[in-house]
């Protein structure tokens, strides 16, 4: 459309015309295949939390992870304190589980409040994602928080079908705000 609209003003275009590949977090949603929308982890808009005896607002709480999600749910595992806007893990090994049916699951991340980053292992239907990996983890589900951005975490090869997602944080400290999907 550009180069158009230069040729109608008179001037010619030069040079080849650039491809843009898009990649990760930037490749458009295959909405065909899209079942589960954006959900916040944030007491302010959070829809579709499932941990055994509710959410606590503004306080530490142990929560205890739910086995059996249905689709669109989540649900927490460990010392989180929901706040307006995020869920802090408060100690090691907390964990988030979501019931989602899409190719890909992002879930925006930041550090914990001093900076230090957190580690994390991502699981697909309790298992390493393998090829499934999103460009934020490896094979084996590893990752590394290190800025406040979306990260992608899953980027399902073959069919998409409904999958539980888990990651578990080896650190304490980091913010969870919301999952997208793709």
């Amino acid at each position: 459309m550009i180069q158009q609209l230069l040729a109608e003003a008179g001037h010619k275009p030069t040079g080849e015309t650039a491809k843009i590949q898009a990649e990760g977090t930037q490749v458009a949603a295959d909405e065909e295949q899209l079942r589960s929308s954006e959900t916040y982890l944030g007491y302010a808009q959070a829809s579709g939390f499932t941990s055994p005896g509710g959410a606590r607002e503004d306080v530490p709480n142990l929560y205890r992870g739910s086995d059996m999600l249905p689709l669109n749910r989540w649900t927490l595992g460990g010392t989180w304190t929901i706040g307006r806007e995020y869920a802090q893990l408060d100690e090691a090994s907390g964990r988030i589980a979501y019931r989602f049916h899409a190719r890909d699951l992002h879930l925006v991340l930041g550090p914990s409040p001093d900076g230090k980053p957190v580690r994390f292992r991502v699981t697909i239907n309790g298992a390493a994602p393998g090829a499934s990996h999103g460009t934020d983890t490896d094979a084996e589900g590893y990752g590394t928080v290190t800025d406040a951005k979306l990260y992608q975490l899953v980027r399902q090869v073959g069919d998409v079908t409904d999958r539980t997602f888990g990651i578990e944080f080896l650190d304490p400290g980091v913010r969870a705000y919301a999952f997208t999907f793709g």
